[in-house]
């Protein structure tokens, strides 16, 4: 018999290739968070270990999934049953580490999920990473046949979905892949005050991949006009960013955002 977990759940969500497998292996140090752990699945993601939503080889492609209006789920869509919930839980369970108050799931397509999984689990909290475009794209580029224009313009548009989507949530919080390695420390401690747990030091180095990719396709005018808004610039600028953080609890919010760099 499955014993419901009476704790509380953390998705981390964005697209592949922006650092979500970095950022969940950073917060799964904490004792207080559990993480799914030695799964036969790619990078111990829950999409493919449980049966309630169906996951396909038409499922969660990288570069095309994100724009996908059949893989957006929000409320009142066909998952929105305690039914649904309960196999999530039961089929999630014998992969999570044991102990904790907080258990963590990361998967890209958590991304187009936010919104159900919020109607599911209603205090559960979501974690949001953004990169810039040209550099999700550039490194994306070995996984998918996509052009890298079309890359940066899905990018673009799959941020727009989410961020609309986030208006909806009660508890998100949105960071960008360039803050959180050049600031691990500070951004880990704001997001242990997020979710109301003692901080503790990132335990592994973190390098700014986009270092790599220094020969990326810049974007176009247009999509560097729609980019301002996060911070990116062509050639892989970006400028100073205020992560956007939501919480029922206007002390949490306020401890979360008090220990970030902020810009000017």
């Amino acid at each position: 018999m499955t014993t419901r977990f009476e704790g509380r759940y953390v998705f981390v969500a964005g697209l592949h290739r922006t650092g979500t497998s970095m950022l969940a292996c950073l917060l799964k140090d904490h004792p207080e968070i559990a993480a799914i752990s030695d799964a036969p699945v790619p990078e111990n993601e829950g999409c493919f270990l449980q049966g309630a939503i169906a996951h396909t080889a038409h499922s969660g492609i990288p570069g095309r999934y994100a724009t996908d209006p059949a893989q957006h789920l929000i409320e009142e869509c066909r998952f929105d049953t305690l039914a649904t919930r309960e196999r999530l839980e039961a089929d999630w369970q014998p992969w999570f580490t044991p102990g904790g108050q907080w258990r963590l799931e990361k998967s890209p397509v958590n991304l187009t999920r936010m919104r159900l999984y919020q109607q599911l689990f209603p205090l559960s909290q979501f974690i949001v990473i953004l990169r810039h475009p040209e550099a999700m794209a550039a490194a994306l580029a070995k996984w998918t046949d996509v052009p890298a224009n079309d890359l940066i313009d899905y990018a673009l548009d799959a941020y727009d979905i989410a961020l609309a989507d986030m208006e909806y949530l009660h508890s998100s919080y949105l960071l960008r892949y360039e803050d959180l390695v050049q600031a691990p420390n500070s951004y880990l401690e704001s997001l242990f005050a997020w979710l109301d747990l003692a901080p503790i030091a990132a335990t592994q180095d973190l390098r700014d991949g986009n270092a790599d990719y220094g020969g990326a396709q810049p974007m176009t005018a247009a999509q560097a006009q729609r980019a301002r808004r996060l911070g990116y610039f062509p050639e892989l600028q970006a400028d100073a960013f205020d992560p956007a953080i939501t919480h029922p609890l206007r002390l949490v919010r306020e401890a979360a955002e008090s220990v970030v760099p902020h810009k000017d």
